[in-house]
């Protein structure tokens, strides 16, 4: 029996549980070869049977590969399943192109979608992210319009700031926003989260690990051909100090007797009851670990420690996180 709690996606939402399964490393990421698509089918079916319902996925992962994966595991069981579908981000070659986020490519966008993924509507549709190019209430007026049509049951933002949070939920109802936050990540503490908070917008946080800076396993330097070497953060000094602060959270976990990892994932998950830690998994033998993360709880004394270590700012250089 399943052990994971259940919460609202937003106001009137259904219940979604309070982990959810991010399924983008499933298919080719930055030029990454595909897993085994059969592990990733049985990874999507047994986080089913384990009491995980929300699955995130996106148009452009894998070029559409990403969602007739999904499409191949909930079949049969789509009653069973929360999806939630990003778009908008134009790839040629896996090099990122930039955004199209008009009325009309949107309408495009979601007929290839409900076909890859074998299902006539999309519980939670969202912009990956707006870039101004296109009016907000042309974007979010256009969803609104699907979830008429009743091909969308649910409005979602993703990686925006607070003041276009306040705008999309003015036009319609925001129910999730997903976005990064983890112990190294904490930007959005200062004004998007308590926006969402106010609003009754469910948080679906993701890099809960802050791209494996927080696993306990990175070392510097980083292999050459890593992508971690793109962004400041990974890069020198930087990574040596920000890992002697990961050092903190190692002892933290070794002396809870779990690991970095899940403590990363705990700490997230103890933010607030409107907050889904959104883990990325391809793999059965991960399940486990992650679903026991969620019974974690620190004391006031853990918390307080890791807090003041991870400060916002305490990560020294920048990520694709910060924008």
């Amino acid at each position: 029996m399943s052990t994971l709690k259940k919460i609202p996606l937003g106001k009137n939402g259904p219940l979604v549980s309070k982990l959810g399964l991010g399924c983008m490393r499933m298919s080719s990421v930055w030029g990454s070869s595909i897993p085994d698509e059969n592990e990733s089918i049985a990874t999507i079916q047994q986080a089913l049977d384990s009491g995980i319902n929300f699955l995130n996925t996106g148009d452009f992962y894998g070029a559409g590969h990403n969602e007739m994966l999904v499409g191949k595991a909930v079949k049969g069981r789509r009653n069973d399943v929360i999806i939630s579908v990003k778009f908008g981000a134009i790839f040629y070659n896996g090099q990122w192109l930039g955004l199209d986020l008009r009325p009309m490519a949107i309408k495009n966008f979601i007929n290839y979608s409900l076909t890859r993924l074998g299902t006539d509507y999309i519980d939670l549709y969202q912009p990956c992210r707006m870039d101004g190019s296109v009016p907000v209430e042309d974007i979010i007026g256009t969803v609104a319009d699907l979830i008429k049509e009743g091909k969308v049951r649910q409005l979602g933002v993703s990686e925006i700031t607070a003041d276009q949070l306040r705008q999309a939920n003015s036009i319609h109802p925001v129910s999730a926003l997903e976005i990064g936050y983890s112990l190294a990540d904490r930007q959005i503490e200062a004004d998007l989260l308590p926006a969402a908070k106010e609003l009754g917008i469910t948080v679906v946080a993701f890099a809960n690990t802050a791209e494996g800076l927080l696993t306990g396993d990175m070392k510097a330097p980083l292999p050459a051909g890593s992508y971690h070497n793109h962004f400041s953060r990974f890069q020198g000094e930087n990574l040596v100090r920000n890992l002697e602060k990961v050092e903190v959270l190692k002892q933290v976990a070794a002396d809870k007797g779990v690991t970095p990892t899940q403590a990363a994932i705990a700490w997230v998950n103890a933010q607030g009851e409107h907050i889904m830690p959104l883990v990325s998994m391809s793999r059965r033998s991960r399940l486990p670990e992650n679903i026991a993360a969620m019974q974690i709880e620190f004391t006031a004394d853990e918390l307080n420690t890791l807090n003041t270590t991870f400060a916002a700012g305490a990560i020294l250089g920048s990520t694709y996180l910060q924008r």
